[in-house]
């Protein structure tokens, strides 16, 4: 990667700055911007997300937001109220509150001197998705938008539920978030005030992973913030970015169909990550790409990023299973087109253990799959850390039924979502199918191309679920997540299904067991031709950013990833422990330029029986420092879940210590009814 130390035009960072808002809380921000943009005005590029601006992303900002503010914009990095050094209380995601305060912050940036009166928004995760939701509320001066790793429909495709089941990054998430939520501002910013801010934040902090579970369907709660509801609220360009091992890709081509708007979507290879720098590669110039963007939208320049087509995907090819992938082989693809009418539906029907082109005379097959079903599904949405990708899927499809075609003849290549259609009966009111297509090499290595989840409560609707009639056999259509994939010649495609994917999921309340009808279940999968044009796609450029600040890390603590198996009680255990985030494996470090010291880990664990899913059990721990000097501060917090076939019960404690006395505790033991989950 090259670091550019040099721009156009040289730059000045301004450590904090106060944006007021109307009930007279003030917002904190970073700016880095051109030093002589007062005589000479710039564009405004605003990032707003809750992650404090001052430690946590800071060694992520600089290089970012110095690169565009050296090509002639002023970068803003804000946190949101309640978070970082900003005054107020976080009290959830993406409330009227979050999204009223960025558009006031848009007009007050707008009056500065050095703004030209021109703003875009971007951002990764909670800021890609507070940037549409912003962009729905048609702010004046904002001209264009950068949204990564985030989606239009805020329950089908967030971090809480899938396909109507509850993730368990539900707690995971949420929980970090309460611990981000509840770490102190910074004395050298606020002053005084700081330790009062403190125990506000901790006093009222809710609990967050409660109040999602409270919301188990598609009600108004999760309406509010999904653009998917009225796309066209959206009036400003928007260049939406994900990757095919994040958790967040299928959004990307909703907002390709359902937008009015110019627009473009790119999709590479890459986790929940910058694509500069995201693993797996291959990384690309992404800050000249969207340097493209902003020049044309904010600055009216012509560097025909508009002339290009309006999707370019990564089309993965087979790589043998692994724990993690530096780089995945493949090409770059485009289409002119969403939906693209070149791509075709080719069917494949399940029959008895088989894919084939045509149906067979009907049959029934039988399973009830192990609650650990889908230890080898890695992570819901991976950062590029060793051990988040799927590993070999022959475990978990040994405990599915598996349905596999003859070795292709030739490549086959599929860019968009298969859907499986199935034929089948349970024997509870309350069931889960989850339905993975592998590709399977000539050795048998199973590597796992996309998934799809379907709880049957919800066949007909999210948010007016119905309890499943045991025995009566249903039509369902399990849509499996948007992918681009080619199939050697000589593979062999595998469907398989199951009942449980733990830990991904929570398990249903009871154990059940699946009949499947075969031949008149099927798989459709979205064919794409060849295009010749892909040949002549403008090649992207190598990475570049700006430098970022020294960091000196005091204490290691590498990624680790461990399933503990007890044959003599039946009990799985899959443990987590990892660190900082940008600070790599650096669980405690300090940043020089502010002589901070900043610590942080994290372990979740995962507990189940083979065969008793009331048994499952998910625990989160984190422990947070600062130090600078005689400030010094500690936060631990522990979470954890458990349930019944009726209640989830959800537990918490958070202690804060300033020095080694403890300053604040908060204690939660919640239970919640399940409410078919």
């Amino acid at each position: 990667m090259k670091i550019v130390h040099s721009f156009p035009r040289t730059v000045r960072v301004i450590e904090n700055l106060w944006i007021p808002m109307s009930d007279g809380t003030r917002l904190a921000a970073r700016v880095w911007l051109p030093t002589d943009a007062v005589g000479d005005p710039v564009p405004v590029i605003l990032e707003y997300m809750p992650y404090r601006k001052r430690d946590f992303t800071r060694l992520r900002d600089e290089p970012l937001h110095r690169y565009f503010a050296g090509h002639g914009y002023a970068c803003v990095r804000l946190d949101l109220r309640g978070s970082g050094d900003s005054e107020g209380l976080l009290l959830d995601e993406y409330l009227p509150q979050e999204l009223d305060d960025a558009v006031e912050a848009i007009a007050w940036l707008v009056d500065q001197p050095w703004c030209s009166g021109e703003v875009g928004m971007m951002g990764i995760s909670w800021g890609g998705f507070n940037a549409l939701q912003v962009a729905a509320l048609r702010p004046a001066a904002l001209k264009a938008i950068i949204t990564m790793c985030s989606t239009d429909d805020r329950y089908a495709d967030d971090v809480h539920y899938q396909g109507g089941c509850l993730l368990n990054e539900n707690l995971g998430w949420g929980s970090v978030l309460l611990s981000c939520a509840t770490t102190p501002p910074d004395p050298d910013i606020v002053g005084a005030a700081w330790r009062d801010q403190w125990r506000q934040r901790i006093e009222r902090a809710p609990l967050y992973p409660l109040t999602w579970m409270r919301h188990p369907h598609r009600d108004a709660y999760w309406r509010h913030g999904s653009i998917c509801e009225a796309f066209a609220a959206v009036d400003c360009p928007v260049f939406a970015v994900g990757g095919w091992a994040d958790g967040y890709v299928n959004a990307i081509p909703r907002l390709l169909a359902g937008l009015e708007v110019p627009r473009k979507g790119l999709i590479g290879p890459w986790s929940h990550a910058f694509p500069h720098a995201a693993l797996p590669g291959p990384a690309i110039g992404f800050f000249q790409e969207a340097l493209r963007w902003w020049d044309h939208w904010l600055k009216g320049l012509d560097t025909g990023v508009m002339d290009e087509p309006l999707l370019r995907v990564w089309m993965e090819e087979y790589v043998p299973p692994a724990p993690m992938h530096v780089e995945r082989p493949g090409r770059w693809v485009a289409e002119d087109a969403w939906p693209s009418p070149r791509i075709r539906p080719r069917m494949l029907y399940l029959n008895v253990l088989s894919l084939g082109e045509s149906p067979e005379p009907a049959d029934r097959l039988r399973l009830a799959s192990p609650q650990t079903t889908g230890l080898a599904a890695g992570d819901w949405y991976g950062f590029g850390a060793e051990g988040e990708s799927p590993t070999d899927q022959r475990e978990d499809d040994g405990k599915s039924l598996v349905f596999d075609s003859d070795p292709l003849i030739e490549r086959l290549e599929i860019l968009g979502a298969p859907v499986a259609s199935l034929d089948l009966a349970v024997d509870r009111p309350v069931a889960h199918v989850i339905v993975r297509l592998d590709d399977v090499a000539p050795d048998g290595a199973s590597a796992r191309v996309s998934y799809g989840i379907l709880n049957l409560t919800q066949r007909d609707s999210r948010a007016e679920p119905a309890p499943v009639i045991p025995g009566r056999r249903y039509q369902v259509d399990v849509r499996l997540n948007d992918i681009a994939y080619a199939f050697a010649a000589g593979h062999t495609l595998r469907l398989a299904i199951s009942t449980c994917y733990w830990p991904v999921i929570w398990p249903a309340p009871e154990r059940v067991q699946l009949e499947l009808h075969t031949g008149t279940s099927r798989l459709t999968l979205p064919a794409r031709p060849p295009r010749p044009e892909d040949t002549e796609l403008r090649p992207f450029e190598p990475p570049e950013r700006g430098p970022m600040p020294e960091l000196t890390t005091l204490k290691a603590a590498p990624f680790r990833r461990l399933v503990e198996r007890d044959l003599t009680t039946g009990m799985t255990v899959y443990r987590i422990s990892t660190t900082g985030g940008d600070f790599g494996d650096a669980a405690l470090a300090r940043i020089e330029d502010i002589d901070l010291t900043v610590g942080y880990t994290l372990a979740k664990s995962y507990r189940i029986h083979d065969y008793d899913p009331e048994t499952a059990e998910a625990t989160v721990e984190q422990v947070t420092t600062h130090r600078r000097g005689h400030w010094h501060t500690r936060l631990e917090c522990r979470t954890s879940l458990t349930a019944t076939p009726q209640r989830f019960r959800i537990r918490g404690v958070l202690k804060a210590y300033e020095g080694d006395t403890l300053f604040a505790r908060r204690d939660w033991d919640e239970e919640v009814e399940r409410r078919l989950l």
